[in-house]
């Protein structure tokens, strides 16, 4: 009886943000791509090497404030908003520590409780970076909400979202090596986590990785799952059809890659009632990337038990 409750009530809790992620993707139903403007960027992108899809451009003058790190996106998007790369710092007080990389979830509402898990690394010697990933925070475009832009049946605009993200945090790991960090920590939610996953490909010094569930199957994310209702039937309107971006998944999915990082020290949580990112899917990524581990949280996509899980397997891996 107890397995029966939780169920339904985390499939009522995913249900109703579930809903509210189809009415902003109805907001956005006019901004859905065309099939031909998905195959030109596919014409340009699909041959294209992950290294070269991500490639990473020196900083250009960027500024760091009083708990800020910003800079010019190498990636525009034509949102001036979205453009300017926004970092919320939190520094170590020894100089040289390990950093944590904190990305959040789509449209993720608060950052209040991402500000406690600073605190959490801050006390355990650990500086923190908060990346305000694209078209999130302060990096609202006007006369749209928060994320509003991320994820819409716009594919090819998503895909540069994807593509602006990873190349600005490669550029954030390069800015703080430059200042002493030699060691990096990862802790990614949902989007945050598809996002940190494809950095984990591309660049080594993490410590740990803790993804907690990562969006990992691109292609289910749009045509099966059921927070993409809306997209999908704004797709099929404009004459898209399921596999539409297969061409592109050896450069945006987390199940065609592994991460630079010992496998012994990533954990990656999954919601046993999850149908967003199906906890069947996070057991492929982990038999992919051999010796990681798979702690199973009993919610569904939303919700706080899998962070307090995923907390107390960081806090070893730290050392904490």
């Amino acid at each position: 009886m107890k397995g029966i409750y939780e169920r339904s009530l985390a499939w009522m809790v995913d249900g109703a943000m579930c809903n509210m992620m189809h009415l902003v993707q109805w907001r956005r139903r006019a901004d859905t791509c065309t099939p031909g403007a998905l195959d030109d960027y596919l014409a340009q992108c699909a041959s294209m090497e992950r290294e070269d899809f991500f490639e990473m451009p020196p900083v250009k003058n960027p500024v760091f404030g009083d708990g800020w790190i910003e800079w010019e996106s190498p990636r525009p998007s034509g949102h001036a908003e979205n453009d300017r790369v926004h970092v919320r710092h939190y520094p170590a007080e020894k100089t040289g520590a390990p950093t944590v990389l904190i990305l959040h979830a789509l449209m993720s509402a608060s950052d209040i409780g991402y500000r406690r898990l600073a605190s959490w690394f801050n006390a355990r010697g650990w500086g923190v970076v908060f990346p305000h990933l694209p078209y999130h925070y302060s990096r609202t475009p006007a006369r749209t909400m928060n994320g509003e832009l991320a994820v819409t049946a716009n594919l090819v605009r998503n895909a540069e979202g994807i593509r602006q993200a990873v190349v600005e945090l490669r550029q954030l790991m390069d800015l703080l090596r430059a200042r002493g960090t030699g060691e990096f920590g990862l802790l990614g939610t949902s989007y945050g986590g598809w996002n940190g996953a494809l950095l984990s490909f591309l660049e080594p010094g993490f410590r740990f990785l803790a993804l907690i569930q990562p969006i990992v199957n691109t292609k289910k994310a749009v045509w099966e799952s059921p927070g993409s209702a809306m997209m999908r039937r704004a797709l099929r309107a404009k004459g898209h059809l399921p596999g539409n971006t297969r061409q592109l998944e050896h450069l945006g999915s987390p199940l065609h890659g592994i991460p630079l990082c010992d496998p012994a020290f990533i954990v990656v949580t999954g919601g046993v009632y999850d149908r967003i990112s199906p906890i069947t899917d996070l057991e492929e990524l982990v038999a992919r990337w051999r010796g990681a581990e798979l702690l199973r949280s009993r919610q569904g996509h939303f919700g706080y038990r899998a962070l307090r899980d995923t907390m107390e397997r960081v806090e070893k891996l730290v050392g904490g």
